[in-house]
Formats: C-alpha cells, structure tokens, sequence
C-alpha cells in the first residue's frame, strides 16, 4: 500500500469515527434539551465541532483549508461561550480566547500557510524549530503552567486539602498547550504536533477522572484525536525534511 493511499483511508477512517462520536454526543444532549432555542444551539454547536474535525484532518495532511474550516470551529464556539456567559453561566474567558486570540490566528496561518508555498493543490512547506527554541518553549509551556495552575486552584473548592489538584492540573495543561500549539501550526512548525498529543493525552485524562454518564463517548472522541496527531506528526516530520522543500 503506497503512503498516499494508506492516508486517504486513514483520513476516512478519522472523519467518520468523529462524526460518529459527535453525532453521538450531539444526540445525547438533545434528549435533554429544554427547549426549541437550546436545540438550536446544540445542532449548531455540532456544526462547529465537525467543522473542528475537518479542520484537524486537513491540518494533519498539510492542507491550507484547513483554516477556513477552523475559523468555522472557533468562531462557533466563542459565539456558544458569549451566548451561555449572558445566560448565567461561564464561558466569559473562554469566549474572550476565542476571539482575541483563535479567531485571529486562523488568519495569520492561512497567510504564513500561502507564504511557504500552501496552495489547493499543495502542501505547506512546513519546518522544525531550532534546538536553543524547543527548549525555550518548553520552558514556557512549564512556567505558564504552574502560573495557570496557582490561579485555578486559587479559586478551585474541590479537594482543597490535597496537595497536588490533579483535575486543576488536567485544565490548565490543555488550555497552555492549545494556545501554544495554534500558534506553532499557524506558523507552519512540525513541533505543533507535540502539543497537540499532550492537548490530547490530558483531555482523556481528565475524561477517564470524571462522573458522568457520558465521559465514555469523550474519551473516544479525544482518542480519535490522538491517532490523528500521531498520524499529523509523522506527516509533518517528512514535511519539514530539507529535502521535503
């Protein structure tokens, strides 16, 4: 089996294992939907969350619409926050997120993307951060963590005896490891793909550590997010080869 055709598949493979999950999730929540309004929003918010499936695939193969389904995803989302923030509840932070920062990086990728050679028909010429960069992101990614993590806990009442918040910890990490990730991909570094593993990896965490009912069909859900940043880290590995440019 040639490469490309082993990545067709494995793209199939991918697209209809989350559409299933999200169709899935989606169909759990209406059944408790109140009313016409929050079903509204619930198919929409499905919408988003397949646009974000199509966005990670797309971004796994090098594929500059990847952008344009991701502005989709983000751009629903913050919308999704600000809409249940005026309700009553949170979402305030996360919708400021969305649209100061992923709305925007959506943007500058698709035109760092066309500068290193991303077209319809080709992939982006994709590149490795230098060793002295790797490890000052590294230092970054550990210092706002433990900044992250101080102020969560600050506020968290849950096990507020125990040393260690590991539920805190599960937050934070993902929410430092996405901003920094968007930012690697929309600059087109291989390195992009580390982050998304670690976003992944602690999102099935947190999922395994939870209560409800439905954890189990999340904990698929990150799962097939993970195949697929394994798959777009050995993508972007030969992408980002001197020979590959």
């Amino acid at each position: 089996m040639t490469e490309k055709v082993f990545n067709r598949w494995f793209n199939i493979f991918i697209l209809a294992g989350m559409t299933i999950v999200t169709c899935l999730v989606t169909w759990f929540k209406l059944a408790d939907a109140a009313g016409g309004s929050e079903k509204a929003w619930l198919l929409l918010a499905a919408f988003g969350s397949l646009m974000g499936v199509l966005a990670t695939v797309c971004s796994a193969n090098g594929w500059i619409i990847t952008f344009l389904f991701g502005f989709l995803d983000v751009a629903i989302y913050g919308v999704a926050c600000w809409v249940n923030w005026r309700g009553g509840g949170s979402g305030l932070g996360n919708a400021i997120l969305h649209f100061a920062y992923f709305v925007p990086m959506q943007l500058v990728g698709y035109l760092q993307w066309r500068r290193r050679g991303a077209k319809a028909s080709s992939q982006v010429k994709a590149r490795r951060l230098r060793p002295f960069m790797r490890w000052t992101w590294l230092a970054i990614t550990l210092v706002a963590t433990v900044v992250l993590y101080l102020i969560l806990a600050r506020f968290d009442r849950s096990a507020a005896d125990s040393f260690l918040k590991v539920a805190v910890l599960l937050d934070a990490i993902p929410l430092v490891c996405n901003i920094i990730g968007q930012l690697l991909m929309s600059t087109a570094y291989m390195e992009q793909w580390i982050f998304w593993l670690a976003v992944n990896v602690t999102s099935i965490g947190m999922w395994l550590f939870s209560d409800k009912s439905f954890a189990s069909v999340y904990i698929v859900k990150y799962s097939f997010y993970l195949i697929n940043a394994l798959n777009g880290l050995r993508i972007w590995l030969k992408l980002s080869r001197p020979e590959a440019k």
